[in-house]
C-alpha cells in the first residue's frame, strides 16, 4: 500500500489525526504520496505543529456520525450529527420529547432503499448541513 492510499482513506473515513499527520509530513517533504507505507513514520512529525493543525482543523474535517434514536417501542429515527449530544438535542428540538435511547451506528452499515442497497456514508452525501434526519425505521 502507498502513502497516497492511506492518506485518501484517512480523509474518506475522517481519521482526523492520521490525515493531519500525513499532510504535515507531505508539506515538510519527509514523505511523498508515492512512498510505500513502510516509509510512513509519524515520529518524524513535529507533534506540536500537528496538534495545532488538528485544533485549527486545517483540513476541514468535520466528522459526522449516524445515530439511531428510539421514538416508540418499534419506531426509530436515524440522525446524522457530530456527536450523541447533538443528535439528542436535534431530536428534542424536532419531536419535542426525549428519545427512549440513542445508539451510534457504523456509517458503512448497509440498508435496503428502493431496489438497491446504500450505506449511511453514501446517504450522508445527500445532506448539506448537519444535524439532519437520515430516515425512519419501523420494526
Amino acid at each position: 500500500m502507498f502513502v497516497r492510499e492511506i492518506y485518501l482513506d484517512s480523509l474518506r473515513y475522517e481519521q482526523t489525526s492520521l490525515a493531519h499527520y500525513i499532510h504535515h509530513l507531505l508539506t515538510e517533504k519527509k514523505i511523498s504520496l508515492e512512498d510505500n507505507e513502510s516509509q510512513l513514520d509519524l515520529q518524524q512529525a513535529d507533534h506540536q505543529k500537528v496538534a495545532e493543525m488538528i485544533e485549527n482543523n486545517v483540513l476541514g474535517i468535520h466528522k459526522v456520525c449516524i445515530y439511531s434514536l428510539k421514538i416508540k417501542p418499534k419506531e426509530f429515527v436515524f440522525i446524522f450529527a457530530e456527536n450523541e449530544q447533538e443528535a439528542i438535542q436535534f431530536y428534542i428540538k424536532t419531536f419535542q420529547q426525549m428519545p427512549k435511547n440513542c445508539h451510534e451506528y457504523d456509517l458503512d452499515f448497509e440498508l435496503i432503499r428502493g431496489n438497491g442497497e446504500i450505506t449511511f456514508r453514501e446517504m450522508r452525501k445527500e445532506h448539506e448541513s448537519f444535524p439532519a434526519i437520515a430516515g425512519f425505521f419501523t420494526r
